[in-house]
Protein backbone atom coordinates (compact mmCIF):
# COMPACT_ATOMS: atom_id res chain seq x y z
CA UNK A 1 0.00 0.00 0.00
CA UNK A 2 1.82 3.64 -1.07
CA UNK A 3 0.29 6.28 0.32
CA UNK A 4 1.11 10.60 0.05
CA UNK A 5 4.95 11.49 -0.62
CA UNK A 6 6.06 8.10 -1.79
CA UNK A 7 5.85 6.67 1.55
CA UNK A 8 4.79 2.71 2.23
CA UNK A 9 3.10 0.84 4.31
CA UNK A 10 4.27 -2.24 3.33
CA UNK A 11 7.45 -2.45 5.59
CA UNK A 12 4.82 -1.84 8.43
CA UNK A 13 3.01 -4.28 7.48
CA UNK A 14 6.08 -6.88 7.37
CA UNK A 15 7.24 -5.75 10.52
CA UNK A 16 3.97 -6.81 11.98
CA UNK A 17 4.16 -10.02 10.42
CA UNK A 18 7.61 -10.70 11.66
CA UNK A 19 7.11 -10.01 14.95
CA UNK A 20 3.69 -12.03 14.92
CA UNK A 21 5.83 -15.19 13.48
CA UNK A 22 8.65 -15.01 16.43
CA UNK A 23 5.79 -14.86 18.76
CA UNK A 24 3.80 -17.35 17.59
CA UNK A 25 7.00 -19.37 17.08
CA UNK A 26 8.28 -19.30 20.63
CA UNK A 27 4.35 -20.08 21.77
CA UNK A 28 4.83 -23.42 19.47
CA UNK A 29 8.13 -23.98 21.23
CA UNK A 30 6.58 -24.19 24.75
CA UNK A 31 9.80 -23.02 26.26
CA UNK A 32 8.57 -20.20 28.50
CA UNK A 33 8.46 -22.55 31.41
CA UNK A 34 11.86 -24.55 30.98
CA UNK A 35 13.58 -21.26 30.57
CA UNK A 36 12.18 -20.17 33.93
CA UNK A 37 13.00 -22.99 35.32
CA UNK A 38 16.92 -22.95 34.56
CA UNK A 39 16.86 -19.45 35.95
CA UNK A 40 14.61 -20.09 39.05
CA UNK A 41 14.38 -22.56 41.75
CA UNK A 42 11.88 -23.22 44.74
CA UNK A 43 13.64 -20.39 46.68
CA UNK A 44 12.81 -18.39 43.81
CA UNK A 45 14.86 -15.64 41.56
CA UNK A 46 18.46 -14.88 42.72
CA UNK A 47 18.21 -12.26 40.62
CA UNK A 48 14.97 -10.56 41.20
CA UNK A 49 16.69 -7.95 43.31
CA UNK A 50 19.99 -7.64 41.69
CA UNK A 51 20.69 -3.79 41.65
CA UNK A 52 21.65 -3.85 37.90
CA UNK A 53 18.07 -5.24 37.07
CA UNK A 54 15.86 -4.05 39.58
CA UNK A 55 16.96 -0.57 40.21
CA UNK A 56 18.86 0.09 36.46
CA UNK A 57 17.29 -1.83 34.21
CA UNK A 58 13.56 -1.47 35.91
CA UNK A 59 13.30 2.00 37.64
CA UNK A 60 16.14 3.90 35.72
CA UNK A 61 14.46 2.29 32.52
CA UNK A 62 11.09 3.74 33.14
CA UNK A 63 12.01 7.36 34.27
CA UNK A 64 13.85 7.24 31.02
CA UNK A 65 11.17 6.41 28.84
CA UNK A 66 8.84 8.92 30.67
CA UNK A 67 11.58 11.55 29.78
CA UNK A 68 11.40 10.13 26.43
CA UNK A 69 8.27 10.79 26.15
CA UNK A 70 7.85 14.18 27.43
CA UNK A 71 10.60 15.05 24.74
CA UNK A 72 8.40 13.73 22.52
CA UNK A 73 5.14 15.27 23.24
CA UNK A 74 7.20 18.83 23.02
CA UNK A 75 8.20 17.62 19.64
CA UNK A 76 4.69 17.19 18.54
CA UNK A 77 3.69 20.15 19.61
CA UNK A 78 5.97 22.53 18.24
CA UNK A 79 4.62 24.38 15.21
CA UNK A 80 8.12 23.80 13.24
CA UNK A 81 9.83 20.87 14.65
CA UNK A 82 13.57 19.21 13.77
CA UNK A 83 13.08 16.24 11.11
CA UNK A 84 11.53 15.92 8.01
CA UNK A 85 7.82 14.96 9.45
CA UNK A 86 4.72 17.50 9.06
CA UNK A 87 2.77 18.05 12.47
CA UNK A 88 0.09 15.53 11.60
CA UNK A 89 2.45 12.84 10.98
CA UNK A 90 4.19 13.58 14.63
CA UNK A 91 0.69 13.55 15.79
CA UNK A 92 0.61 10.10 14.06
CA UNK A 93 3.61 9.03 16.11
CA UNK A 94 2.59 10.06 19.08
CA UNK A 95 -0.65 8.51 18.42
CA UNK A 96 0.63 5.11 18.33
CA UNK A 97 3.11 5.14 21.45
CA UNK A 98 -0.11 6.51 23.39
CA UNK A 99 -2.37 3.48 21.70
CA UNK A 100 0.18 1.19 22.29
CA UNK A 101 0.38 2.06 25.64
CA UNK A 102 -3.46 1.59 26.24
CA UNK A 103 -3.75 -1.34 24.62
CA UNK A 104 -1.00 -3.07 26.99
CA UNK A 105 -2.47 -1.63 30.28
CA UNK A 106 -5.77 -2.73 29.01
CA UNK A 107 -4.84 -6.40 27.94
CA UNK A 108 -2.88 -7.07 31.38
CA UNK A 109 -5.93 -5.45 33.26
CA UNK A 110 -7.25 -8.38 31.78
CA UNK A 111 -4.96 -11.21 32.04
CA UNK A 112 -5.49 -13.60 34.10
CA UNK A 113 -1.88 -15.19 33.94
CA UNK A 114 0.43 -14.17 36.75
CA UNK A 115 4.14 -13.79 36.56
CA UNK A 116 6.76 -16.87 36.57
CA UNK A 117 7.95 -15.84 40.65
CA UNK A 118 4.41 -16.70 41.76
CA UNK A 119 4.60 -19.99 40.40
CA UNK A 120 4.83 -22.53 42.98
CA UNK A 121 7.77 -24.02 41.96
CA UNK A 122 9.53 -20.77 42.67
CA UNK A 123 8.00 -20.57 45.66
CA UNK A 124 4.56 -19.27 45.16
CA UNK A 125 1.07 -20.60 45.02
CA UNK A 126 0.07 -20.58 41.21
CA UNK A 127 0.74 -22.81 38.61
CA UNK A 128 1.37 -22.95 35.19
CA UNK A 129 -1.51 -21.73 32.65
CA UNK A 130 -0.70 -20.90 29.13
CA UNK A 131 -1.53 -17.64 27.81
CA UNK A 132 -3.60 -18.95 25.62
CA UNK A 133 -6.19 -20.66 27.92
CA UNK A 134 -8.24 -17.32 27.95
CA UNK A 135 -10.41 -17.55 30.63
CA UNK A 136 -8.44 -20.06 32.92
CA UNK A 137 -7.05 -18.67 35.81
CA UNK A 138 -4.17 -19.90 37.51
CA UNK A 139 -4.35 -19.40 41.24
CA UNK A 140 -2.18 -16.31 41.27
CA UNK A 141 -2.66 -12.59 41.15
CA UNK A 142 -2.65 -12.85 37.25
CA UNK A 143 -2.44 -9.15 35.76
CA UNK A 144 1.04 -9.88 34.10
CA UNK A 145 0.54 -10.24 30.30
CA UNK A 146 1.99 -8.96 28.36
CA UNK A 147 4.90 -7.73 29.54
CA UNK A 148 4.58 -4.00 30.56
CA UNK A 149 7.96 -3.03 31.31
CA UNK A 150 9.52 -3.87 27.75
CA UNK A 151 6.47 -1.53 25.83
CA UNK A 152 8.57 1.54 27.41
CA UNK A 153 10.84 1.30 24.56
CA UNK A 154 8.77 -0.39 22.24
CA UNK A 155 5.75 1.33 22.63
CA UNK A 156 7.88 3.88 20.64
CA UNK A 157 8.72 1.86 17.53
CA UNK A 158 6.19 4.40 15.52
CA UNK A 159 8.91 6.69 15.51
CA UNK A 160 10.61 3.86 12.94
CA UNK A 161 7.69 3.78 10.40
CA UNK A 162 8.07 7.11 8.74
CA UNK A 163 11.77 6.33 7.86
CA UNK A 164 11.13 2.78 7.19
CA UNK A 165 8.00 3.85 4.81
CA UNK A 166 10.21 5.82 2.66
CA UNK A 167 13.51 4.43 2.60
CA UNK A 168 15.60 6.38 4.68
CA UNK A 169 17.90 4.87 7.17
CA UNK A 170 17.23 6.41 10.09
CA UNK A 171 13.43 3.98 9.70
CA UNK A 172 16.23 1.28 10.66
CA UNK A 173 17.80 3.01 13.37
CA UNK A 174 15.07 4.71 14.99
CA UNK A 175 13.93 0.83 14.48
CA UNK A 176 17.25 -0.26 16.62
CA UNK A 177 16.59 2.12 19.22
CA UNK A 178 12.70 1.47 20.35
CA UNK A 179 13.13 -3.01 19.77
CA UNK A 180 16.26 -3.49 21.22
CA UNK A 181 16.13 -1.57 24.95
CA UNK A 182 12.56 -3.23 25.11
CA UNK A 183 13.74 -6.62 24.37
CA UNK A 184 17.02 -5.51 26.73
CA UNK A 185 13.88 -4.39 29.30
CA UNK A 186 12.42 -7.78 29.11
CA UNK A 187 15.11 -10.03 29.79
CA UNK A 188 16.18 -8.39 32.48
CA UNK A 189 12.45 -8.85 33.47
CA UNK A 190 12.99 -12.47 32.88
CA UNK A 191 15.64 -12.67 34.74
CA UNK A 192 14.00 -11.80 37.60
CA UNK A 193 11.43 -13.99 37.13
CA UNK A 194 8.88 -11.45 36.46
CA UNK A 195 8.23 -12.55 32.46
CA UNK A 196 8.22 -15.16 30.50
CA UNK A 197 10.04 -14.90 27.15
CA UNK A 198 6.85 -15.06 25.49
CA UNK A 199 5.26 -11.81 27.29
CA UNK A 200 8.34 -9.58 25.63
CA UNK A 201 7.19 -11.06 21.89
CA UNK A 202 3.92 -10.11 22.20
CA UNK A 203 4.51 -7.03 23.35
CA UNK A 204 6.45 -6.56 20.54
CA UNK A 205 3.60 -7.23 18.53
CA UNK A 206 0.76 -5.25 20.36
CA UNK A 207 3.34 -1.91 19.54
CA UNK A 208 4.04 -2.59 16.27
CA UNK A 209 0.77 -3.18 15.18
CA UNK A 210 -0.72 -0.65 17.18
CA UNK A 211 1.40 1.96 15.66
CA UNK A 212 1.18 0.43 12.40
CA UNK A 213 -2.87 1.56 12.42
CA UNK A 214 -2.48 4.36 13.59
CA UNK A 215 0.06 5.68 11.18
CA UNK A 216 -1.95 3.87 8.56
CA UNK A 217 -4.93 5.96 9.16
CA UNK A 218 -3.32 9.23 9.55
CA UNK A 219 -1.37 8.90 6.29
CA UNK A 220 -4.65 7.58 4.08
CA UNK A 221 -6.36 10.72 5.95
CA UNK A 222 -3.68 13.23 4.43
CA UNK A 223 -3.85 12.34 0.89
Amino acid sequence: MRLQNGASLRPALMLCLASLVMALAWDLSALDLPVMQMIGDRHGFAWRTHPWLAVVMHDRFRQIALGLFLVLVGWVVLPEAPGRLARRERLGVLGGVLVSLLVINLMKLRSLTSCPWELAEFGGRAWHVSHWQWGVADGGSGRCFPGGHASSAMAFVGLALPGLGRGWRSGWGWLSMTVLPGLAAGIAQTLRGAHYPSHTLWTLVVCVSCSTAVWAVVRCRSR
